[in-house]
């Protein structure tokens, strides 16, 4: 039975997220507890992963605000000897270079990611539609935790990628 609005990462916690295609994290303290979505504190943090079987509504509480996205896998990044996890990385995908640029700047509106740093990077990327570029945009911390987006574009395939970070507040 759950007993908090807010997902888990123990065994329990995360064959829900699969089922329900939901997790909700809370990181409104400007970092998210190992304790408070049990696992142990020499825990590395599972994966969650769904692809093949639909995408994950997944929404982290934030200091101000909340990040959201539909993913189909979220990491967790720590250390045995952190009480906290130093990192979650999600994934985002686009079936278009069109659909691509459009997650990139929702990234610059929602979460304070350099738009300067973010047209840039689509202008040139625009000139040469047939590039490939992997390319970090210089993060954004409206939400009062660090959001970057990594991005790994390849002008020959059809799904494009954005490679999520989001780090405890400084």
């Amino acid at each position: 039975m759950k007993t908090s609005a807010f997902s888990t990462l123990d065994a329990a916690g995360v064959e829900s997220i699969r089922n329900t295609k939901t997790a909700r994290l809370d990181m409104s303290s400007g970092r998210l507890e190992k304790n408070a979505v049990r696992v142990t504190q020499d825990s590395y943090g599972p994966e969650v992963n769904t692809r093949g079987s639909g995408k994950i509504n997944l929404s982290i509480l934030a200091p101000n605000g909340e990040i959201t996205a539909a993913t189909d896998r979220i990491r967790f990044n720590t250390t045995d000897t952190r009480t906290d996890f130093s990192e979650v990385t999600y994934f985002l995908t686009a079936n278009s270079p069109e659909e691509f640029f459009e997650l990139i700047r929702d990234g610059v509106q929602r979460y304070g990611i350099s738009a300067e740093s973010a047209e840039e990077w689509i202008d040139s990327t625009k000139a040469d539609p047939t590039s490939k570029s992997d390319f970090s945009i210089t993060p954004g911390t409206g939400t009062g935790l660090t959001v970057n987006y990594d991005l790994r574009f390849d002008g020959s395939k059809d799904t494009q990628v954005i490679i999520v970070h989001v780090l405890p507040a400084a």
